[in-house]
């Protein structure tokens, strides 16, 4: 990782990162819980790491890293992104969103609250992402 994306999650953890990592940890613990809502679990997990430290990676689609549709990325994905904005999705968007419109206020945390907006988009729609390396 680059030292301006270290410094950048540093302040990221400090200034709101780490409660909405933690709100995508309570997501995907609820989730494996229910063992139903494992499929779900383990993408709010993944999306919890990378909320946590979101400078220098990126969300992408699975098949345009792999070049292949799976299940996660298929029909199947859309009905599982559906149930997922039900059950978890809107309320870490909305965290998200909110988190993102205090930090616009100061210039400093424009770039902050930016990856926010990003971040609450994945929320939405999170099945069939996968983080990489930006």
């Amino acid at each position: 990782m680059a030292p301006v994306s270290i410094l950048l999650n540093l302040l990221w953890i400090l200034i709101g990162g780490a409660w909405m990592a933690l709100g995508w940890l309570v997501a995907a613990i609820i989730m494996a819980i229910t063992i139903i809502g494992l499929p779900w679990a383990r993408a709010a997990f993944n999306i919890a790491v990378y909320t946590l430290l979101p400078f220098g990676s990126r969300a992408v689609s699975r098949d345009a890293v792999t070049g292949v549709s799976d299940i996660g990325t298929g029909p199947l994905g859309v009905i599982g992104n559906i149930i997922w904005f039900v059950l978890a999705g809107w309320w870490l968007a909305l965290g998200h969103l909110v988190t993102a419109v205090v930090l616009a206020i100061t210039i400093i945390g424009i770039p902050f609250a930016w990856a926010h907006l990003k971040l609450a988009g994945i929320a939405l729609w999170p099945i069939g992402k996968v983080i990489v390396p930006a």
